[in-house]
């Protein structure tokens, strides 16, 4: 999980830098846009979504992936009546690294608000006084994204060595209990000729 997981986080931060990056370059929207610069800006809000759509998608991810491992170590240690430790460090991780999610995708939906409230294709007044309030969102938004990654990381981390703990603890078991011997493969002798 960890190189889908560092793969994917770091697309979707390449994505927002992008993102931002566009926006820098968009130009004067508020006094007389050129064509050129409208067509920017769709670019950008382009970029910007599907930015946020990344970091979301990541982020459940992440939540997808300790909602089905809390279940698996749940589920492996009353089976086979192993000490309840490492289930309990498991959702002690899980419940650690919801909150860092939910508050990376809010702060996309955040950034993503802002920056609709600066667009002076809404009709609104004083849109250009919300330019760098967005911006200032976008670049504090991007640190944030990044560091909700990185606890996730550690947490991600954390809970792939319980789980091989308790794979190991079923290894003993299972070779204890004879579960994994190959039983020698028995010939039909009335078959042949």
């Amino acid at each position: 999980m960890t190189r889908i997981f560092t793969t994917l986080a770091l697309l979707s931060l390449g994505l927002f830098l992008a993102a931002i990056v566009v926006g820098l370059s968009i130009g004067d929207l508020y006094h007389q846009p050129t064509e050129a610069t409208l067509r920017w800006r769709g670019v950008h809000m382009l970029t910007g979504t599907a930015a946020a759509l990344a970091v979301v998608f990541v982020h459940s991810i992440v939540v997808t992936y300790f909602v089905g491992t809390s279940r698996w170590c749940k589920e492996v240690t009353e089976t086979y009546r192993l000490d309840p430790s490492p289930l309990m460090r498991s959702s002690q991780l899980k419940r650690k690294t919801f909150p860092w999610s939910v508050l990376g995708m809010l702060a996309v939906v955040g950034v993503g608000a802002l920056g609709a409230a600066s667009d002076p294709g809404t009709g609104r007044p004083d849109t250009a006084s919300m330019a760098d309030v967005h911006l200032l969102a976008a670049l504090t938004g991007l640190a944030f994204v990044a560091w909700t990654y990185f606890r996730a990381w550690l947490n991600i981390l954390a809970n792939q060595s319980v789980i091989q703990e308790i794979v190991a603890a079923v290894r003993v078991i299972r070779d204890e209990r004879g579960l994994d011997k190959e039983e020698a493969p028995q010939t039909n002798m009335a078959a042949t000729p």
